[in-house]
């Protein structure tokens, strides 16, 4: 894919990538804007670390894909 307002992969990250299994790879949510909703369309699980429930998404490729960009605009446009 190519580069857009919709689509940034970042192959220069020391990061990338950062989940496997996809062909194109949108870094444009690298940080996931759903990841304080409990209920997100990702795959998720909670954790326990320290004693503390924490959201673990290293399992979650949902952000990354770039079919999924209008669903997140959505969600986070409340429409």
């Amino acid at each position: 894919m190519e580069n857009s307002y919709r689509f940034f992969e970042n192959r220069d990250c020391k990061y990338f990538p950062c989940h496997q299994g996809l062909t194109d790879f949108n870094c444009l949510f690298c940080y996931c804007p759903l990841y304080a909703m409990e209920h997100c369309p990702g795959k998720h699980e909670y954790i326990e670390v320290n004693g503390r429930r924490v959201k673990s998404c290293m399992d979650c490729t949902f952000p990354h894909k770039p079919e999924n960009y209008d669903k997140i605009m959505r969600i986070l446009g409340g429409k």
